[in-house]
């Protein structure tokens, strides 16, 4: 408890991944600065947090944004595989970046039965899991981690080749939630991290149930497509007062359509 008797913000980690220049940085960016650049400066890896007050519980989301450039995916360490959550990013112009997050998709699959073996045994030795949950190394954690796929430069409508159901498509069959976003004009960036907070929260709260396998979530999500919302809603102009203050979008114009999430 802090010192005026509020609770602490409950930590979240979440890494984010995607092959080069598919906005990974720009994201990021977005969400702790308020910023974007065009400028394209390839990343190693580069490590931020910021606070975010969701549904009436603060949280502090400790952020990777990992090397995209295939050179540099051997020097993902353990540590990026520990996280909570990964953000798995492409670009809605490029297929083949689509394709790329097969590979991280493995890793992090790969990362999720090592994690359900932590469990077993953890329950083996009448430890709850949950509780037992306090490593930041992968092999340590077990709860499995959660997916968010995000097809970001939505607002690049004429130079689209992966339709935004070719996407979802993609992250269905992969157990992954999914978004659209735009770092440029602040389209479901808060939304998205929101997403993955409530969707860890979730995964947190099945295994104290002991429900660990990721099939819950391919099944909450299956039955909810996108819909598009209404040009020039209100709700499209504007993100959720995750901070407490109310802010405009710069993307005004009906030229794309924001999708809620599943």
């Amino acid at each position: 408890m802090s010192a005026h008797g509020q609770q602490p913000a409950v930590p979240i980690s979440v890494t984010i991944c995607g092959d080069g220049g598919c906005g990974k940085s720009s994201i990021t960016l977005r969400l702790v600065r308020s910023q974007w650049t065009s400028d394209y400066d390839p990343t190693i890896e580069d490590s931020y947090s910021v606070t975010r007050r969701i549904d009436g519980t603060s949280y502090h989301l400790s952020l990777t944004d990992t090397a995209g450039q295939e050179e540099y995916r051997g020097m993902w360490a353990a540590s990026n595989l520990g996280a909570d959550a990964f953000l798995m990013v492409y670009d809605i112009t490029s297929r083949e970046s689509l394709n790329a997050l097969q590979y991280f998709d493995d890793l992090i699959d790969m990362e999720s039965e090592t994690r359900l073996d932590n469990a077993a045994r953890a329950r083996r030795a009448g430890l709850n899991p949950v509780l037992a949950n306090t490593g930041t190394a992968s092999g340590s954690k077990t709860v499995p981690p959660v997916k968010i796929v995000a097809g970001n430069k939505c607002d690049l409508q004429e130079s689209r080749h992966v339709p935004a159901a070719v996407g979802l498509d993609w992250a269905r069959r992969r157990g992954c939630g999914f978004m659209e976003t735009s770092a440029r004009l602040e389209v479901n960036v808060e939304e998205t991290f929101a997403l993955i907070v409530r969707r860890v929260v979730e995964r947190r709260r099945l295994a104290e149930m002991g429900v660990l396998d990721n099939t819950e979530m391919n099944a909450r999500g299956m039955t909810k497509p996108l819909t598009p919302l209404p040009a020039g809603s209100e709700t499209e102009k504007r993100g959720p007062a995750l901070k407490g203050e109310t802010h405009v979008r710069r993307g005004q114009g009906g030229f794309w359509k924001k999708l809620r999430c599943w």
